[in-house]
Order: structure tokens, then C-alpha cells, then sequence
């Protein structure tokens, strides 16, 4: 039994999906762990702050994985490829709701270390964004939360929104130019305590 765990926690995430494939349920929850709070994360930065919305969706995406693995692409990395998935089921749930304003908060990166940052308030700086971002729209918010929160490089974001890398660092520098400029202008302290320029 123990030599199973050790397999599992030390195998890539494409082994595990193709182990998911042959019906193995111990790879599944190996890769669930991986991926979980990342996605829960994602989901409710970018699905208006519902939390149970963001809960839906999780469980929607793994049982797109457990049902439909043979979708993968191999040319992608899996954390490409499933965080691919969850900006376009984010997308349609846009389209669904006819809404493009609501939507993902960010903030400083270096402060989004916690996985229980959803359920805490946390510096001044973080609320302060939050409302800054509500005017961005949802691909300048998803690139900024997939490279500073989830650490994503421009190449795979790129991959993820299907944008062009220049696209990407277009997108990159003009989100934070504005949030720099529009917390300089209502809170020029909050600059200077994090560094922001």
C-alpha cells in the first residue's frame, strides 16, 4: 500500500491522468489535491465572488476530468491545459449571464500567499484592488491572476487565453500601470507602503 502512495504523489500530473484513464481512483485524488484549492481560487476570483458558484464549478471540472481524460492535449502541460478549461467554462458562464462587469478582484502579489485568503480580510492594499479591478475587463483580470497568483509564465498564459504572448504582456503591463495610477490618485500612502511603483 505504501509503495501505491509514493507512486502517486511523486508521478507527474500526465501520469496521473493517464493512470485516471484506466479507472485508477487513488491517481484521481492525487491530482485533485494538486489542483483543488488552485481552482476554487481561480473560479472565485473570476466568478463574481460566489463561493458556491466557485464550488460548482470545481467539482464540474474534475468530473470533465474523470469523464472525458481522453481530451487532454499532450502538447500542453496539464496545468496549461485544465486552467485552459476553467477560463473557458468561466467564459461561457459570461455568456450565460450576459454580464461583463463583475467579475475577478486581484491584488498584490506577494501578499496572495494563504489558501484561506477567500475566507479572511486581509492588508488595506488587497481591498483597495479589489475595487479597482471591478472596471477591468475579464481577459486583462484572468492574465493577471493566472501569472501572479498561479505563477503561469507569458508563454502559458497565452496557451490558457489563446491570446498572443505580446497580447499577454500588453495586457500584464497596462493592468497594473492602472492600478498603480488609480490607488496613486486616491491613496498615494498605500504606493508608498508596498512598493508599488
Amino acid at each position: 500500500m505504501s509503495f501505491n502512495f509514493f507512486r502517486h504523489k511523486e508521478s507527474t500530473d500526465e501520469e496521473l491522468l493517464v493512470s485516471i484513464s484506466n479507472g485508477n481512483s487513488d491517481s484521481f485524488n492525487e491530482l485533485y489535491s494538486r489542483y483543488k484549492d488552485r481552482l476554487l481560487y481561480y473560479f472565485y476570483r473570476m466568478l463574481f465572488q460566489d463561493k458556491e458558484l466557485a464550488k460548482d464549478f470545481l467539482q464540474e471540472i474534475f468530473i470533465k476530468v474523470i469523464n472525458k481524460p481522453h481530451l487532454f492535449d499532450p502538447k500542453m502541460k496539464f496545468s496549461t491545459w485544465i486552467f485552459s478549461i476553467a477560463n473557458n467554462m468561466c467564459k461561457n458562464e459570461y455568456r450565460r449571464q450576459e454580464i461583463r462587469k463583475n467579475t475577478i478582484n486581484y491584488e498584490n502579489p506577494d501578499i496572495l500567499n494563504s489558501e484561506d485568503f477567500i475566507n479572511t480580510d486581509h492588508e488595506p492594499l488587497i481591498k483597495l484592488i479589489f475595487n479597482q479591478l471591478n472596471s477591468f475587463d475579464d481577459t486583462h483580470k484572468s492574465a493577471f491572476l493566472l501569472k501572479y497568483r498561479e505563477g503561469f509564465s507569458v508563454e502559458e498564459i497565452s496557451e490558457i487565453l489563446e491570446l498572443p504572448t505580446g497580447t499577454i504582456k500588453s495586457r500584464l503591463f497596462y493592468t497594473r500601470k492602472k492600478l498603480q495610477e488609480n490607488i496613486k490618485k486616491q491613496h498615494p500612502e498605500i504606493i508608498d507602503e508596498y512598493n508599488l511603483y
